[in-house]
């Protein structure tokens, strides 16, 4: 079976959960991913799970929907760029947090910790912290 930290799946119309290729992190993975999943619009979801040893090197954001970020393991603290302010608020496992559609967010790691993350990734950009 599949594992979702190795093969993401896609949420598409019409109840379908699409397996995707091996994640490999790189850049042309999610070009690719856009690719496939272009159909589907905004409605679309991606639906990946991470584990991190230390904090992202990147903001993110997600311009046409919200993330749903579900803590499994251990505790992330997200970095949420709002009116101008970065507002941190920490999750442990079995808790969530919601990054609003537009709002630039990167996460602080002490220590290894896993995330599922439900992800509207039409349009999403990147930028360094």
């Amino acid at each position: 079976m599949p594992h979702l930290s190795s093969n993401p799946v896609h949420l598409g119309l019409g109840a379908l959960v699409v397996p995707q290729p091996e994640f490999t992190g790189d850049p042309s993975w999610y070009e690719g991913y856009g690719i496939r999943t272009s159909g589907d619009g905004k409605d679309g979801r991606l639906v990946s799970m991470h584990t991190f040893t230390e904090s992202w090197t990147t903001w993110e954001m997600h311009p046409v929907g919200e993330e749903l970020v579900l803590c499994t393991s251990g505790s992330i603290t997200l970095v949420q760029e709002l009116d101008g302010e970065h507002v941190r608020g920490t999750i442990s496992a079995g808790e969530y947090a919601i990054n609003p559609a537009g709002v630039w967010h990167t996460a602080e790691v002490d220590s290894p910790a896993t995330a599922v993350f439900i992800t509207a990734g039409l349009g999403t950009e990147m930028r360094p912290v």
